[in-house]
């Protein structure tokens, strides 16, 4: 199964509490963070919606 590496790059001080919180079930929470979750379409939704706040790469599994 594929796996995306998430890394947040800017802070979320004066953003919206929806993307607030999205980053927050993200498991990020300040810059540099980074988590690694399975590709799956919810994950998806949840990066799309914070795609200026992160950066995202794909992983494979071997």
């Amino acid at each position: 199964m594929k796996k995306l590496r998430i890394t947040q790059t800017r802070s979320i001080i004066d953003r919206p509490i929806d993307q607030k919180r999205t980053i927050e079930a993200l498991g990020l929470g300040r810059p540099r963070y980074t988590t690694v979750k399975n590709d799956t379409p919810q994950i998806r939704g949840m990066v799309n919606k914070v795609k200026h706040l992160v950066v995202v790469e794909e992983i494979t599994e071997e």
